[in-house]
């Protein structure tokens, strides 16, 4: 098996290809705690066979937990995958669904995630809510409150914040809770939008199982879908991470689109780990 440290717009991942294994790819508590100790990263991507999409794309957060989507680590998988076969256009079968993913004119790589959960059920949520706008709220520390963010599921949980000053949050402090709070059964990931004009959110996202990261791609997407269904923006905007600028797209056909720059920092040694 081949493996590199990769990240998109500082979303970090470790990619690795067990294509040609044979068996799953699996990988244990301690193993995972060796992978994070030699290289840190917010989720691990691995490549196995399949019949027919191009390759399955499986995703563990640095907690250990396998997941269904992650947009930034898709978009650095197809671009390993674009580096070795000369084409355009290929497939991913995900735990979230099918996922494609598209070279771009200027050597970036854009990923279509496919259509947003949008139902409560989608979510999930424990109970029945209009996810437009969640009968949900926060207590801030030394007063103050957040409430009524849009929930979304990109093959991921969740739940997004519309604030005035994102840099005024404490979101090591709140991140946690709503993470875990009991209205989220799988968990969820808290993202918080500040809105700057219609084409532009500047947005950070706590995610489950890994924390504040420098960007999140499904955040990303959630933000563009939840910031839409308010009215707050059109249906294209650029995600402003703290790693970097992610451009979504959410199209007529309802498929929303993640693009954004990718950094390969290096192969990895990772025999007797994996």
């Amino acid at each position: 098996m081949r493996a590199w440290a990769m990240n998109g717009a500082g979303n970090a991942f470790i990619v690795i290809d067990a294509r040609g294994r044979g068996r799953p790819l699996e990988l244990s508590p301690a193993q995972l705690a060796a992978l994070h100790a030699r290289h840190p990263f917010d989720q691990i991507m691995g490549l196995e066979d399949h019949g027919v999409a191009d390759a399955t794309l499986r995703v563990w957060n640095a907690d250990g937990g396998e997941v269904g989507a992650c947009g930034n680590g898709t978009r650095a998988a197809a671009w390993l995958l674009f580096r070795d076969h000369a084409r355009s256009r290929l497939t991913f079968a995900a735990r979230g669904g099918v996922l494609s993913a598209r070279q771009m004119d200027n050597g970036a790589v854009e990923v279509d995630l496919g259509q947003p959960g949008l139902g409560w059920r989608d979510i999930p949520l424990a109970r029945e809510m209009d996810t437009v706008r969640l009968d949900y709220t926060v207590p801030l520390p030394g007063g103050g409150r957040l409430e009524g963010p849009g929930a979304v599921s990109m093959g991921n949980p969740h739940a997004v914040f519309f604030v005035d000053d994102l840099a005024a949050l404490p979101l090591a402090d709140i991140g946690p809770a709503i993470e875990h709070d009991p209205l989220f059964p799988e968990r969820v990931n808290a993202g918080f939008a500040q809105v700057i004009d219609r084409q532009t959110i500047r947005l950070r996202v706590w995610e489950r199982g890994a924390g504040l990261t420098l960007a999140c791609g499904t955040g990303a997407c959630a933000a563009l879908v939840a910031a839409h269904r308010r009215g707050l923006t059109g249906r294209e905007a650029v995600i402003i991470a703290d790693g970097g600028e992610l451009p979504v797209r959410w199209d007529a056909d309802g498929h929303v689109h993640l693009s954004g720059p990718v950094e390969m920092e290096g192969g990895l040694d990772i025999e007797g780990l994996a």
